[in-house]
């Protein structure tokens, strides 16, 4: 079943053109990256998926559904957007922050229920952040801030989750820990995720969307797309393949 279909799709920011023309599905269940180069406009794409781009020409189906003739609060309720940056201005505590993600299911002036808290206590939890609760969230480094809003956006509970940059300032460890929480069980979610490290693409994901500079895109299973020529064309630099134990990765040449 499509969660997100494009149709004809072409974005553009500033002088630069994201992508032309682009047809694509996502599905319930699949996993998908996008790569490209810094600046070719992967958050400016993730960001039109969420309707907060305007498109160029062409059309975006949310549960095929035109995403123009949604409301905000009804997209809010079927897509969350995790940011690239976040931005604290007020100090709440990490739990009134995590809480936040319930904000699309409340009625106006609604409190969060018993519910909802055992929601976010459980997010806490899978973050490995349930000891920082009550914790002010201008107290947290940025990988503990990261994994906040990871929380934050698993208790929106939406079946498409677009994610920019989600392991941005987590350590090793942190990054496939995430990684996994988010893509392990989720046959009725669909994920796509904007990455600079094309092995945690091609370990977590199995579909991908390459953006060049030019505005062409390729996409497909990452065992077809996934490959030496596209990846060095992609990056402009060589980039080689190497296998080890059944298993294969890409290093820079």
């Amino acid at each position: 079943m499509s969660l997100i279909k494009c149709n004809s799709l072409s974005v553009k920011i500033a002088e630069t053109q994201v992508c032309s023309n682009l047809d694509i599905t996502i599905n319930v269940g699949e996993n998908w990256a996008i790569l490209g180069m810094n600046g070719c406009g992967k958050t400016t794409l993730l960001h039109t998926l969420a309707g907060l781009h305007p498109v160029q020409s062409g059309s975006i189906e949310l549960n095929k559904i035109l995403l123009n003739n949604i409301s905000r609060r009804e997209i809010a309720q079927q897509l969350s957007l995790l940011l690239q940056h976040q931005e604290d201005h007020f100090p709440g505590t990490v739990l009134e922050s995590v809480l936040i993600g319930r904000h699309p299911h409340l009625k106006s002036w609604q409190w969060e229920s018993e519910d909802d808290q055992k929601l976010a206590q459980k997010a806490l939890a899978q973050v490995g952040l349930s000891h920082f609760a009550q914790r002010s969230i201008l107290t947290l480094s940025g990988g503990e801030r990261q994994r906040v809003a990871v929380a934050t956006l698993l208790v929106q509970q939406t079946k498409i989750r677009l994610l920019d940059e989600p392991v941005n300032h987590l350590d090793v460890h942190h990054q496939h820990e995430v990684m996994k929480l988010l893509t392990s069980n989720n046959m009725d979610i669909a994920n796509m995720f904007v990455l600079h490290d094309v092995n945690l693409a091609n370990r977590y994901c199995d579909h991908v969307l390459l953006v060049y500079e030019d505005g062409r895109t390729e996409h497909g299973s990452c065992v077809d797309v996934l490959n030496e020529e596209n990846l060095s064309n992609l990056y402009q630099h060589p980039i080689n393949e190497i296998n080890h134990a059944g298993k294969h990765w890409f290093i820079a040449g």
